[in-house]
């Protein structure tokens, strides 16, 4: 998602926070979801940043919905613009697959916000939770991930489908892996070329000021543990080497969320 953001809009600083520490979300309750989600804001809004873009799924599908009215920024998730790129004019799909961690799948967030744009579409969900550990093991293209997706992706294939959507910010590393499973007769949705058009929509309507061209660029990635581990997750996806990452505890999360509430009573009393 970042990488995305980042060649689209090449002028724009980010500052990117991975809770390391403390995933996998897609398998955390949604009451425990919320509050990391709360923390994570709170800790970016210190910096003061102009907008916040939820890349997790699982934080878009289970948090965002409670969340997004509250912030001064806009927070931006990658459901409702996932829904929206599956449904794309001319393309009239039928059947729609989403594929994702079992919090995403539970909430049911895909299915309301495509049957909230299509009625009549069909939507097809599965949960594939060893997806993410293969993934960050570097098993991109390697018989057990093919072995996984036929155990779990075989009934959605038999029934048909004419899109599937990725609801993992994991699972563009293996798109071409799901897309030779499907065939390229489906259409594979990947959230974040969805997100930089969201953002440019926020960008055009002046709901987030555009940095001018000739500001102070700059890219910062912040996570809460096993760095170098990530460091190289990250430069798989990127394509780049020699990124640097810092460290921070989890705990700095929560100090962070605990600043801004007591910030808030303050401006109440």
């Amino acid at each position: 998602m970042a990488g995305a953001i980042r060649r689209a809009f090449p002028d724009e600083s980010i500052l990117y926070l991975g809770d390391t520490a403390r995933v996998p979300y897609g398998t955390k309750s949604p009451e425990t979801v919320l509050q990391y989600t709360r923390e994570n804001i709170a800790f970016l809004l210190s910096f003061g940043v102009k907008a916040i873009v939820a890349a997790c799924n699982t934080v878009s599908a289970a948090a965002l919905p409670k969340l997004e009215e509250h912030y001064p920024t806009p927070v931006l998730g990658v459901v409702e613009m996932g829904a929206e790129a599956a449904l794309a004019p001319l393309k009239n799909p039928r059947r729609i697959g989403v594929i994702g961690t079992e919090t995403t799948i539970a909430s049911g967030a895909y299915v309301h916000a495509i049957h909230k744009r299509a009625p009549d579409v069909e939507v097809l969900q599965k949960a594939c939770p060893l997806f993410v550990p293969l993934i960050e093991e570097g098993w991109l293209d390697h018989a057990v991930t093919r072995q996984v997706a036929e155990e779990y992706l075989s009934p959605m294939r038999e029934t048909g489908i004419d899109v599937l959507i990725l609801g993992c910010t994991h699972y563009p590393l293996i798109r071409r892996l799901l897309q030779d499973f499907f065939g390229s007769q489906v259409r594979v949705v990947d959230s974040a070329q969805a997100m930089t058009i969201a953002l440019g929509k926020s960008f055009d309507e002046g709901q987030v000021d555009r940095a001018p061209s000739d500001a102070t660029k700059s890219t910062r990635y912040f996570v809460t543990d096993r760095c170098n581990h990530f460091r190289e997750l990250l430069e798989a996806f990127l394509g780049e080497n020699g990124i640097e990452v810092e460290q921070i505890g989890s705990d700095v999360l929560t100090e962070a969320f605990e600043k801004r509430m007591k910030k808030i009573r303050e401006q109440h009393l």
